[in-house]
């Protein structure tokens, strides 16, 4: 699926008890409510989840979550890796496809995002690939790194859900698709998108980031008023853009800046704002932003890094014309989706596998095309 169609977008029943009650993160300013006591949306005590992973033997100490900050910089939502015949979880490729991320210098993962295939995942396995990567992070020594993991479903109860379990296979923020199925009765004036977010933020254990992807969402834009109105709660800290619209990246950033901007590059702004595709990485950069949150940095994490680094120390030619050749690889990305980029990372990289069905494998002549379309970005990764 194509995260931004080429062109900047316009102003605009499974069910799983579980054992955790609410515990908000220390630190994450979660603001305390008197509609929480009596929530609607508070659950029953859950049975504990199983998790399998190569890299731990026990689940995660979730009363001991350490603070990991939203820094700027290249945050990566993981491809999901599958058993070619099975269709079963490939936990080991999962967990040594974050370590080779996090030894590229990549500032934070997503799981459970686009190309984490999370729609094709059952609310188990989206656990079990949580906890694969925090625990393969942590025992490669990466254990700062911010893991965020996608939560967005169609209503309140099931989204708190998923940020509740999120938090207990060791995630730290929450991504978030704002809910579309119903959205022609949603109240006018994104009423009923505003609430939402709201009610999560106010239930989920764990900081949420709102996803803002018109193509996963039957066209739903959030404008940057609504994205401003909802940054006002503690609990919601950032965003991803994927609409590639750079003039409302550039309205978030003002407003949501602080008043004495961060002492260094690497501090903790007071609202992440993210592109949400590497094909507009310096032009997210100029625009204020942050950073990117991009699916391409599965294939090249180093060429990314290099655009910021070299935007950061002010050789802005150099980072333009490698941002060409990152754009260009994107659109092998972009046309195919997650089922070009994991034959280009196969090709290249000598794994990636293929999408779970019904998402078809790619044709002898397609992954020669994807294997083409990446050639001139892979020699730039391989160069740095």
């Amino acid at each position: 699926m194509s995260p931004h169609n080429d062109a900047p977008s316009p102003a605009g029943s499974f069910t799983q008890t579980f054992n955790m009650s609410f515990r908000p993160v220390a630190g994450s300013g979660l603001r305390n409510s008197s509609s929480n006591t009596n929530s609607v949306y508070s659950e029953s005590p859950l049975n504990d989840s199983q998790y399998s992973s190569s890299y731990s033997s026990t689940s995660l100490d979730t009363d001991d979550h350490m603070s990991r900050p939203l820094v700027p910089g290249v945050y990566v939502p993981t491809v999901c890796f599958f058993d070619p015949v099975t269709e079963d979880l490939d936990t080991a490729t999962i967990g040594t496809h974050a370590v080779r991320l996090a030894k590229a210098g990549v500032t934070g993962l997503t799981t459970q995002g686009s190309n984490g295939e999370a729609v094709h995942l059952t609310h188990s396995e989206r656990q079990t690939v949580t906890q694969t990567t925090r625990s393969a992070l942590n025992a490669a020594g990466f254990s700062h790194l911010p893991v965020l993991v996608g939560c967005g479903a169609q209503s309140v109860r099931e989204t708190i859900q998923y940020c509740r379990e999120a938090y207990a296979a060791g995630g730290d923020y929450a991504l978030i698709l704002p809910p579309s199925y119903y959205a022609p009765l949603f109240s006018p004036a994104s009423a009923s998108v505003i609430e939402f977010f709201n009610a999560v933020a106010d239930q989920s254990p764990i900081p949420l980031l709102i996803y803002n992807y018109p193509g996963a969402v039957s066209g739903m834009d959030l404008s940057s008023d609504v994205i401003i109105q909802l940054s006002a709660h503690p609990n919601i800290v950032g965003v991803k853009l994927t609409c590639g619209n750079t003039g409302k990246l550039n309205r978030i950033v003002a407003a949501t800046k602080a008043a004495n901007k961060p002492s260094s590059l690497s501090a903790s702004p007071p609202f992440l704002v993210l592109g949400g595709s590497a094909d507009f990485t310096l032009q997210s950069l100029i625009g204020g932003g942050h950073g990117i949150l991009a699916g391409l940095a599965n294939i090249s994490p180093k060429a990314c890094l290099e655009i910021v680094r070299l935007y950061r120390e002010g050789r802005l030619s150099e980072a333009q014309k490698m941002q060409e050749v990152v754009a260009r690889g994107d659109w092998a990305a972009i046309q195919g989706g997650i089922v070009s980029t994991k034959a280009g990372m196969e090709s290249w990289l000598g794994y990636g596998g293929y999408a779970r069905s019904p998402l078809p494998h790619p044709t002898s002549n397609e992954s020669a095309k994807w294997k083409e379309g990446f050639r001139e970005l892979v020699a730039l990764e391989k160069s740095l």
